[in-house]
């Protein structure tokens, strides 16, 4: 149950920062190079022929010299502390295949297992309670983001729960990556199916993904060794640019449930709900310089489709547009309300100083740039009081008995639910209908 705070409602346009790769090899030489601050700076300059040279302006521009804690403290953090906050928010990786999108948001998960962490406050971040873990440097966003959050989480007095999932997309299927897994990652053989449904709930919930599963965690170690399982069943394959490029998006998703004990006027407790997507894009492909074929370049159509879709958003949503074409692709459908709808959205967008690569490199300067004129309206999650919780868990629990009757009435002869079951669902199936027309 989630329930919008309409007071706090402001528009603000998404965070846009660039993270620049150095390239491995130098290749051949040219007029034309990719200049950055070595650290963090905010401007990306492109020098060369009239043709080629330009520069972009962002809220943050992270060199090749730039940490994965530099970029955790700097854009992540502040994220996280929205997250606390009661906020939706999400954050997602763009970029051309090979320029770090993965490493930024996952890193070496050979570093990211506890015994590399070890908790040792470092200076807090504004006014919140974050203080960063110290661990491997080669760890990611998302391991990052799970270790601080449980950090901050236990030097509260307050009951909380946090929930996990991991949702791939791949040649337009969804899969959840995490189906068949326990709460600390092992496999119980169960190999999850493809092609999970995603429709409008009709609510405050928005888009919803039906069937996903939501692990719930209870330690960061836990909740990394989730994040490890669900990414070795991603989908990849070698190509010229990478020889681990990633063939599917993927989303995390984390969901962090906070319990204050006693602070209404008449005693009750009260609860603050705040999710944070973590999104890593498979990466824009130039199908001739990968030297995909086949099956790879069959993956390289729908993902660059996919992203074709993204870029007709994200145009028609600066254009202020009387139609928005989200439906158009499922990535797009799914990541709905982080563009132009109730969520504080991040992009960092990754690319590379080849000078072989300059095409696409401006291609996803101009499509970041572009991405900066989005507005959205982050509206925070209401706090809602213990009652209301007991109550709609009390519906829920009938609502599953009177389908578990419904089932046995007319067991062996299909699938029954309910008459109010039925109804709720016609009810919500006719809402999303409306939402499309």
């Amino acid at each position: 149950m989630v329930r919008h705070n309409a007071s706090h409602e402001k528009d603000t346009n998404i965070q846009v920062v660039v993270r620049c790769r150095e390239a491995p090899t130098r290749g051949a030489k040219s007029n034309t190079s990719v200049i950055v601050p070595p650290v963090f700076g905010q401007d990306v300059k492109i020098t060369g022929s009239p043709s080629v040279a330009r520069s972009f302006h962002f809220d943050g521009v992270f060199g090749p010299k730039a940490s994965q804690e530099n970029i955790y403290d700097k854009v992540v953090s502040p994220i996280l502390n929205e997250v606390m906050q009661g906020f939706n928010c999400t954050l997602f990786a763009y970029g051309q295949t090979g320029t770090g999108k993965t490493y930024t948001m996952e890193g070496d998960l050979d570093s990211t297992t506890t015994p590399a962490v070890s908790r040792v406050p470092t200076p807090t971040v504004g006014n919140d309670l974050l203080s960063s873990a110290r661990m491997s440097p080669q760890a990611g966003m998302i391991p990052r983001t799970l270790h601080n959050l449980f950090y901050a989480l236990d030097k509260q007095s307050a009951e909380y729960y946090v929930h996990v999932s991991y949702v791939e997309l791949y040649n337009e299927e969804l899969r959840d990556l995490l189906a068949g897994t326990d709460h600390a990652g092992e496999s119980n053989g169960f190999v999850p199916s493809g092609n999970l449904r995603v429709y409008e709930s009709g609510t405050d919930k928005g888009v919803v993904i039906q069937g996903l599963e939501e692990k719930l965690v209870t330690s960061a170690k836990d909740a990394v060794a989730l994040m490890q399982a669900g990414a070795m069943r991603r989908k990849v394959a070698a190509t010229r640019c990478n020889d681990t490029s990633s063939r599917s998006h993927a989303i995390f998703t984390i969901t962090v449930f906070v319990r204050e004990r006693a602070v209404t006027v008449d005693g009750e407790d009260v609860s603050k709900l705040g999710k944070l997507n973590l999104v890593d894009l498979a990466g824009s492909e130039n199908i001739g310089r990968s030297g995909a074929q086949n099956v790879r370049a069959r993956e390289a159509g729908s993902i660059n489709k996919s992203l074709l879709v993204l870029g007709r958003v994200i145009n028609a949503l600066v254009e202020k547009a009387t139609f928005v074409p989200y439906r158009d692709s499922k990535l797009t459908h799914i990541i709905k309300d982080s563009l132009g709808g109730r969520t504080r959205t991040c992009m960092i967008a990754t690319i590379s100083n080849a000078v072989d690569h300059i095409e696409e490199t401006v291609k996803t300067l101009q499509y970041a740039s572009q991405a900066k004129g989005i507005r959205n309206r982050p509206v925070a999650n209401k706090m809602v009081l213990k009652s209301e919780i007991v109550h709609d868990l009390q519906q829920h629990i009938e609502r599953l008995n009177r389908d578990l009757e419904a089932a046995r009435d007319n067991a062996g002869t299909g699938f029954y639910v309910s008459k109010d079951t039925y109804e709720e669902l016609t009810t919500q199936a006719k809402a999303s209908r409306e939402v499309a027309e």
